[in-house]
This record gives structure tokens, sequence and C-alpha cells, in this order.
């Protein structure tokens, strides 16, 4: 997975269940407030999509496998990104995977505050699952469709949210005006829109 963003999230009561580990559907909450903060860090809001362009970023389909329980306390990190740009971005919609990572167990867990987030910050790479450097939780693959806020059908994405999501796959700063640079990545990227809605690579 590449990672493009990734917020801490602190375990409260109000997000256990009668046993005292993280309810299910929290996940979903945890994932989706990580994906507004990687729009919102890269200038993109919710608001001016709706506002400005009239769009909106729905859910389309979510896939989630929980692997590993959180609990009170626990402090997460929830990771937004890429499996493979190729084929998760099309011209109307993206494909986003999404983990939740235990960063530091509460006092009274069984594990320490071992951290695998926190070697790959430190060698700037991104760790496998299951490779024994940290603890995946739970993992997620959301796509995201974009529709026109009046008649709710398929719309193509901003090409300034294509130029973000290719400036941090390039690491590189988006600029100021999308329509100073031409972005090669999303040039490459030419799809159809189907009538249900989905995007085929051409």
């Amino acid at each position: 997975m590449i990672r493009l963003h990734s917020i801490g999230v602190r375990v409260y009561y109000e997000d256990t269940d009668a046993g005292g580990i993280v309810y299910y559907a929290n996940y979903l909450r945890f994932f989706e407030r990580a994906r507004t903060d990687w729009l919102r860090a890269a200038g993109i809001t919710h608001q001016e999509l709706s506002q400005v362009d009239g769009l909106g970023l729905v859910v389309r389909e979510c896939a989630v496998q929980y692997l590993r329980p959180a609990r009170l306390d626990d402090l997460l990190a929830i990771e937004v990104g890429l499996a493979d740009p190729a084929t998760d971005l099309g011209r109307a919609s993206l494909r986003l995977t999404q983990r939740a990572l235990l960063v530091e167990r509460s006092a009274g867990g069984a594990a320490g505050a071992a951290t695998g987030l926190q070697a790959a910050q430190r060698t700037g790479m991104e760790p496998e699952a299951g490779s024994g450097s940290e603890t995946v939780l739970t993992t997620a693959t959301v796509r995201i469709a974009c529709l026109a806020g009046r008649t709710g059908r398929p719309a193509p994405l901003p090409q300034r949210v294509l130029l973000a999501i290719a400036g941090q796959l390039s690491g590189k700063a988006l600029p100021q005006d999308p329509l100073q640079a031409a972005s090669s990545f999303s040039q490459q990227i030419t799809t159809t829109v189907t009538p249900d809605g989905m995007t085929a690579q051409e």
C-alpha cells in the first residue's frame, strides 16, 4: 500500500462495546475521518466540492476485515492509501485502501508501546502487513464515487483532486493553480463512465 495520509485516534469509552473493545461499526467512522483529513490536507473540502463544484463524494462499496481488537485508551493510526494507482484511480471514482494500526497499547493491555508506524517514519519505508514490525487491527477497501449533486449521477472527479493525488504520489507540492501545470499522471488515466457509475480503464 502507498500511504497518502495518516491520523492518530485515541480510543474513548464511547467507542467501545460491552466487551471493552472498539465496536466494529466505529472503524467506519475512523476511516471516514482519515479520508476527510486527507482531502483537507490536500486543500480540498467536502463543503467546497458541494457548494462550488456541485459534487459529492459518496461511498459506493466498502469491504472491511477485522483482524485484531482495539481496546479502551489504545492509540491508533488510521491510514489512507492506494494499493495500485494504475487501477485505483478512475474518471468518476477512486478505490482507497485503509488500515487501522496499533500505535500504543493502553497501560492495562498486554502489549507495549511498540509501533511499526514510528519505524516506518524513521526509515521512510512502508512496512508490509504481517511483517512483525506493526500490528494491523483492521483493513478496508473503500470505493468512492463522485456524483453530481442535482442529479445524483456519476460525474468526473475535479481535476484538482487528481492533481492533489498525483502530487502526493510524487512527493511534490500541489501548484496553487492546477491549470498552470500539466499532470502527466492524471493524463495517463483514460476512463469511461459505465451506466452503473463504475469506470473502465482504456
